[in-house]
């Protein structure tokens, strides 16, 4: 292809104008989209204690699912009124099979209370949200949710809107409140009237009539809407004719489900958000600019008082993240391309410089085919490829240049130049692709996220390969001389001529008095690499499962007991956001905060205060929320108080996450309580959840002789007293867009008091009516909270935050040696696992050392192939732990904690770090082969090669160096990868360059050592 100019431009346009038409087709993301191998199985079970659901619900579904095959773990939750079991799958099970036979399985439960829902059966989905809306003011709750609907159905009219879902909405009710006096004046019970009135409503086809005219449709039309038109329905017809309707026995009224404690207020206003995702193949960017063009017409119709905000908007996160990686990819080209012109010719370097783009638009023709889009991690995987894919180029053409210097035409320097690395060049790729390889089996979330990288990376690398062999040389064959020499073009030659000089003069004599001494200067590089390891496994520098990223908000979770009075819970609500306005106004105002959003579900509120850009904002978010702690007053009564300020994804969470579990429930509790007290004397501890939690008051109704000689049954007075308390339910239907549920039950004043319990009034079979305390013994007691199951067990999780996060290792240690030894002393049967970021980290640091010894394993084999040896592949492969030194001391002088991305990157590095030692001995090699001795041969391969080792690493660390003195937050959980690969292949070229060269001489000092034990040479006497 070399002389074939034409087919080598041919590929370069293909690669070049097929790669910019693709990266219009792929689809453009934040994140990479994934599943979650998870089937989720949900039945609702209105009004039911934790305890009735764990009994009725959830014990029943981990019974079924017990035989299903693919399932790796199962977890329960059973919460007040709905039951939640999730079936993580194994890595290898298929989703959609093991997802029907679940389905199979859960239908042929027959023992589900009768009141329980439908079981909702779905593989987990990962929302693709693009945006939230606040539609927020000070008006009522009907007219915001009415406003709300308003804004969801001209969005949904809009094209390129597709889903759009409420939050912080409660659900509609029609309420049909009927006091005892009127059941029984007219003989009825909540039950009967639910029935009746379900009866009257109805809206059914009765199918067709074939006539002559052709065919009618026949519909009973008796539906009811709103809450005016169920006030008509007839009731009771007396002996007379006269016709009660529901309006004279019962108030009939709109309202929303009061059961739900769902409220939400930005800066102390109503408030109702409204979130926008996006489906297919739609974009965030695209989603966003819908959304705000709809919006424009939407507000000036909204009433005064009223206002619409737009808040976390994936788009701009988009926009900002790929600005900034083009950035850094665009400052690493341009460093790059002055390296390799400041080493080589212009046109060389031109050329050279040339495959970066080439491979990656090349790249971009097979991204689709792997389902990649682009997204911030395939972005990322890019730059990191940016320095690394040039170096197959940067030696096949190092090597053409110098076969011209030496006289040659161009073509015969292209040809020879490039037959010459061939080997060395395409092993080398080889290593870096099967170094890459390890990171797409890290199981998991963080695996789905960073699978992406070794994609793109080995795609890009291949293309590279191919355009280093036959696209570059073929450009330099047909190239000309320059006609005129610049001055530009004389400086350069002047560099290359005192390089080469200075390799010479400095570096040659180096290496040949370090080969001199070569077992002194192999221990002293054993000794440094031993310091420096063993500090980074001494705990000193941290470790943690990925770098803290700031977000733009900061939060805070406030939790009350079960059964908390809504005033109570209000007041805190009230107590946490005045703090964080408190926080606000002292710091800046309107420059630090957009404003408060705060949400009220059940007994639990959470705040969010929306801060300003990171480069306008007075203080760091988490500045803010250590000044938001410390403002809020102690609320005695809250079961945990835990503010954050790192932003979505990967990084957030508590900081340190543990679970037990035990059969007996008090032993449990006691042990997570002791947990928890141990977990708040650590200094570096903050904001601890020992996960311990007081259920509601309870009442258990038992039957007494008395009410079973009346007749009743216990299901008899338990549908009565649902009906009474929680209401029955008429129908449900859908208005508009929302499901509405028409419910009988008593009047508040009947219903909202500890003696209402007692004092219901219970219809016999005869008719008569009766106190529930004659027919039943009531008990006190307290319910369980939200129970927690995994494989069968009760478990609690006790988590805390970590001030720093890269010190939860330091504390776990601890715990681990003192506090859970003792726990299981004191509770016997009581068992414990990581769980959260712990558990994430430990799977897959598991993961990824499998992988990398099996990396290192293929890596072996692919050097003895070219080296026809046992021993020099291990020669070479000594570059690796010099790797893992530099990314070691990179993060110091950076100032950053090693995490799971650090060590992710220097599995990545052991492939690229391997091929300047690649380089040296397989010239060295070639010397021998020519007659060269051992020594000679090495010391003059290190000269000779000096050159594009250096172009090799300088333009690794080049392409890389934007992206590791980034100071963006929104970088900074990539950038340890960055900082492993960058300094790593940094400071083991520096060490390799002398250290190979001592090495290559031990390994021919053990090859004489064993010709000469096993042929010694004959004495006289023989």
């Amino acid at each position: 292809m070399t002389r074939n100019g034409v087919t080598a431009n041919l590929l370069m346009i293909v690669m070049v104008f097929g790669g910019f038409y693709a990266s219009t087709q792929i689809k453009k993301e934040v994140f990479p989209e994934f599943t979650l191998d998870m089937v989720t199985v949900s039945v609702s079970y209105p009004g039911a204690s934790p305890a009735d659901v764990e009994q009725g619900i959830v014990l029943a579904i981990e019974e079924a699912l017990e035989g299903v095959v693919g399932i790796e773990e199962i977890n329960a939750t059973a919460a007040e009124g709905v039951g939640t079991v999730v079936a993580e799958l194994q890595e290898d099970a298929d989703a959609s099979e093991v997802l029907q036979e679940i389905q199979q399985e859960v239908s042929r439960i027959n023992t589900f209370p009768d009141a329980a829902e439908q079981p909702q059966v779905a593989l987990a989905k990962r929302t693709r949200e693009v945006l939230d809306i606040l539609v927020y003011g000070d008006t009522s709750e009907w007219q915001l949710r009415e406003l709300a609907e308003t804004v969801r159905d001209q969005l949904l009219g809009s094209s390129g809107i597709t889903q759009v879902e409420l939050q912080g909405a409660r659900d509609y009710r029609i309420h049909i409140d009927v006091s005892s006096a009127q059941l029984q004046a007219y003989g009825l019970s909540l039950t009967e009237l639910s029935q009746r009135l379900s009866e009257a409503a109805l809206d059914a086809s009765g199918g067709q009539v074939d006539t002559s005219r052709g065919e009618i449709l026949v519909r009973v039309n008796e539906r009811r809407d709103w809450a005016r038109e169920f006030a008509q329905l007839p009731v009771i017809t007396t002996s007379s004719g006269a016709v009660v309707r529901l309006s004279d026995v019962a108030t009939v009224s709109e309202g929303f489900d009061d059961t739900q404690e769902n409220q939400a207020f930005f800066d102390g206003q109503r408030a109702i958000g409204i979130e926008v995702f996006r489906i297919g193949d739609q974009t965030p960017t695209g989603v966003s600019d819908a959304v705000y063009a709809a919006l424009e017409p939407i507000q000036a119709t909204l009433p005064d008082g009223v206002t619409v905000m737009v808040l976390d908007d994936d788009a701009e996160i988009y926009r900002q993240r790929l600005a900034l990686l083009l950035k850094n990819a665009f400052l690493g080209l341009i460093l790059v391309f002055t390296l390799m012109a400041l080493f080589l010719e212009f046109k060389l370097a031109f050329w050279v410089t040339m495959g970066i783009p080439i491979s990656f638009l090349g790249a971009m023709l097979f991204l689709p085919g792997m389902s990649v889009s682009i997204n911030m991690i395939s972005m990322f995987a890019f730059i990191i490829s940016l320095g690394i894919v040039v170096d197959d180029a940067v030696v096949a053409g190092e090597n053409i240049y110098e076969y011209r210097q030496r006289g040659m035409s161009f073509m015969n320097a292209a040809i020879h130049g490039a037959q010459d690395i061939m080997v060395p060049v395409t092993f080398s790729v080889l290593t870096n692709i099967v170094a890459f390889l390890p990171l797409m089996f890290v199981p998991g979330f963080l695996g789905k996220i960073w699978g992406v990288i070794p994609l793109v990376v080995c795609t890009v690398f291949a293309i590279s390969l191919i355009e280093a062999l036959f696209i570059l040389p073929a450009h330099l064959a047909h190239s000309r001389p320059l006609s005129r020499e610049s001055r530009l073009h004389r400086w350069q030659q002047a560099f290359s001529s005192g390089f080469t000089d200075w390799v010479v003069r400095v570096y040659q004599p180096l290496v040949e008095r370090a080969v001199a001494h070569r077992y002194l200067t192999l221990s002293i590089g054993t000794g440094l690499l031993m310091i420096v390891l063993s500090y980074a496994m001494s705990g000193r520098m941290g470790f943690e499962l990925m770098p803290s990223v700031e977000g733009d908000r900061a939060e805070a979770t406030v939790m009350l007991p079960s059964g908390t009075p809504p005033e109570r819970v209000a007041a805190a609500e009230e107590v946490i956001r005045s703090s964080a306005q408190e926080v606000i106004n002292a710091n800046g105002g309107d420059e630090l905060a957009l404003g408060i959003y705060t949400r009220i579900q059940t007994n639990t509120v959470s705040a969010q205060v929306y801060l300003t850009a990171a480069g306008q904002r007075p203080i760091s978010t988490a500045e803010f929320a250590a000044k938001w702690r410390e403002a809020t007053p102690g609320m005695p009564d809250a079961q945990y108080v835990r503010y954050e300020s790192t932003g979505r994804g990967p990084g957030g969470g508590p900081g340190l996450s543990l679970e037990l579990s035990h059969r007996d429930v008090g032993q449990l509790q006691l042990a997570s309580a002791a947990l928890g007290d141990a977990l708040s004397e650590f200094p570096q501890v903050a904001d601890v959840d020992d996960g311990v939690r007081q259920g509601k008051d309870q009442y258990d109704v038992h039957m007494t002789e008395a009410g079973r000689s009346l007749g009743l049954t216990a299901r008899d007075v338990g549908q009565q007293i649902r009906a009474a308390f929680y209401g029955s339910e008429v129908l449900r239907q859908l208005r508009g867009r929302s499901e509405v549920r028409v419910l009988v039950r008593l009047p508040e004043n009947e219903r909202n008091s500890e003696t209402a319990i007692g004092e219901l009034l219970i219809q016999t079979p005869a008719g008569t009516y009766v106190p529930l305390s004659l027919v039943a013994d009531l008990e006190p007691g307290r319910a369980d909270d939200t129970i927690k199951r995994r494989n069968g067990r009760r478990t609690v999780e006790v988590s805390a935050n970590v001030i720093p996060t890269s010190a939860a290792n330091q504390v776990l240690a601890a715990v681990q040696a003192d506090t859970l030894p003792q726990l299981m002393t004191d509770y016997p049967g009581l068992a414990w696992g990581l769980y959260g970021r712990q558990q994430e980290m430990q799977e897959s640091l598991a993961a990824l050392g499998g992988g990398f010894l099996i990396a290192l394993a293929i890596i072996y084999v692919l050097l003895a192939i070219p080296f026809s040896s046992y021993l020099q592949p291990i020669l070479v492969m000594i570059a690796i732990p010099f790797g893992i030194f530099g990314a070691v001391l990179g993060h110091l002088m950076m100032g950053y904690s090693m995490s799971l991305i650090s060590i992710m990157g220097v599995i990545a590095l052991s492939g690229v770090v391997v091929n300047d030692s690649l380089v040296m001995v397989h010239y060295a090699n070639q010397r021998c082969a020519a007659g060269d001795s051992p020594l000679h041969a090495i010391v003059q391969s290190g000269a000779r090669r000096f050159r594009p080792i250096m172009l090799t690493t300088l333009s690794t660390f080049g392409g890389l160096a934007p992206m590791i003195f980034e100071t963006s937050r929104q970088a900074r959980f990539m950038i340890p990868m960055a900082i492993s690969v960058g300094y790593g292949i940094l400071f083991a070229t520096a060490i390799t360059l002398i250290l190979v060269p001592c090495l290559y001489m031990v390994v021919e000092d053990l090859r004489s050592f064993g010709r000469r034990l096993w042929n010694p040479p004959l004495t006289e006497n023989a």
